[in-house]
């Protein structure tokens, strides 16, 4: 089985084919047979002017990359850590709506979360191109953790005012510009090329896991002591996370030599990644996507209080609900070798689909269903698109690669939430969920366009 690309874009000389063993207890062996070598590519020169069919290395099984141990102390840190920032999500939705916010204003509220990722996103790429990711995810894990304590602190003291949620979610999202092309450019230091995109559907199925078990115990907590408890929560689940990194193997990371300081890296990373196809499609793709339908923590609240007529433990039980769909889908999608953007664009169309029967949805059982269909759509959709880009990018520009991927999906929200959150309270909270499909379908349509267009400019093959 052989992990395929369905468009071009990546220099040819990275085009393998690697042939596993059959499965034993022990690690498999892996024989590689290299293209041939040919000159450096420099950004310009990568733009892809053909449509070759480019192959990755099969991982073997649906848990492959769990064989190495520095990947299984990252994955356990990881979900700690991760049900403790679903909890402080529900929390923190819920809390802004307590202190008598809009929708309008929850929208701006969560936008200043992931304001800094839009603007100093590029930025963080490039700090973490030039660092040593293992130790700068240990200072930016550190200042999250202290920013979720602060949050606490106000929320349990009973001064917390709006400004003040505002202000700390700018902080945790100055952290987050860091720390999110670091942790996903780091998953490679620990399992290779190899084991990459089974590495990285692993990845989305713990954070989706821990939505199943962050918020159900956020609505437990919301319920008994308030939402200042999941904030105390998420701050001390960061210590699992440091845990992990502190005990690492050092020795048994993939060694990258960090690129030097030079000026213009910014803008070099930019120009290449616009002009690099199998990248522009995706971030575009995730741009549109990450703006306008996976404004989720915006919408669901005010379906959940206004359409069902429900309270936090209902808005948890949807947030579980789209969790569980996501680890059934990212745990189909770990064995899947397909990457690209055809395989993009068809699950594009699909997760369109189900925000589709998810906003006409007449009751609430219904839309638990359909939830756990938006789940499995979303994480298939960032699975694939995280692959597809960390694949085709060079490694002296992951970092800054990924940091655009982040700014598409994070970054995205300081626009798309005021928006998401206009809508929905302006024409109800379905038509949230609506806007979403159609985000999502129209990106499934640039998909089809754009590889249509490279279909109609390929050389004509003469008939022998």
């Amino acid at each position: 089985m052989v992990l395929q690309v369905d468009n071009a874009g990546r220099p040819a000389q990275t085009t393998t084919r690697v042939a596993t063993a059959t499965r034993a207890v022990t690690q498999p062996r892996i024989a590689i047979r290299p293209a041939a070598p040919t000159p450096p590519v420099t950004p310009r020169e990568a733009a892809p002017t053909s449509t070759p069919r480019a192959t990755a290395p099969e991982t073997g099984s649906t848990f492959a990359a769990l064989r190495i141990r520095n990947f299984r102390l990252f994955l356990a840190g990881q979900i700690v850590s991760l049900c403790g920032t679903w909890m402080q999500t529900i929390a923190l939705g819920w809390l802004v709506l307590s202190l008598g916010a809009s929708g309008t204003m929850l929208g701006l509220v969560t936008a200043a979360q992931f304001l800094p990722v839009l603007l100093f996103g590029p930025y963080g790429g490039v700090i973490a191109d030039r660092s040593n990711r293992r130790r700068l995810l240990m200072i930016t894990q550190t200042g999250s953790g202290l920013a979720a304590l602060t949050l606490g602190i106000l929320d349990l003291t009973g001064v917390v005012q709006l400004w003040m949620v505002a202000v700390t979610a700018m902080l945790i999202g100055l952290c987050n510009a860091v720390d999110n092309p670091t942790r996903q450019t780091f998953v490679q230091e620990m399992v290779g090329p190899e084991h990459l995109p089974n590495a990285i559907t692993l990845n989305s199925v713990t954070m989706n896991a821990a939505r199943i078990i962050g918020p159900a115990l956020a609505g437990l907590i919301i319920l008994g002591i308030g939402t200042a408890g999941c904030f105390l929560f998420n701050a001390a689940s960061f210590g699992a996370v440091l845990l992990a990194l502190h005990h690492m193997n050092t020795a048994e990371l993939h060694a990258r030599s960090p690129v030097r300081r030079a000026p213009g890296q910014l803008r070099a990373g930019l120009r290449y990644t616009w002009q690099t196809g199998a990248l522009r499609v995706p971030l575009i793709m995730m741009v549109v996507i990450g703006a306008l339908s996976y404004e989720f923590q915006v919408v669901l609240p005010l379906v959940a209080r206004e359409t069902f007529h429900g309270s936090a433990a209902t808005y948890s039980m949807m947030t579980a609900a789209m969790g569980a769909g996501a680890v059934v889908g990212g745990l189909a999608v770990a064995r899947r070798r397909r990457i690209g953007v055809r395989p993009l664009g068809l699950i594009a169309a699909v997760f369109g689909g189900v925000l589709l029967v998810a906003a006409l949805a007449p009751t609430l059982p219904l839309e638990i269903a359909a939830l756990v269909l938006v789940g499995a759509g979303s994480v298939a959709f960032i699975s694939t698109g995280n692959a597809t880009v960390q694949l085709a990018a060079d490694p002296a520009m992951r970092g800054r690669v990924m940091a655009l991927w982040s700014v598409a999906f994070l970054g995205s929200t300081p626009v798309g939430g005021p928006i998401a959150g206009w809508v929905a309270q302006t024409f109800g909270p379905r038509a949230g969920l609506l806007l979403a499909a159609g985000a999502a379908l129209a990106a499934a349509v640039y998909a089809l366009l754009h590889l249509r267009s490279r279909s109609s400019t390929a050389p004509t093959v003469p008939s022998v």
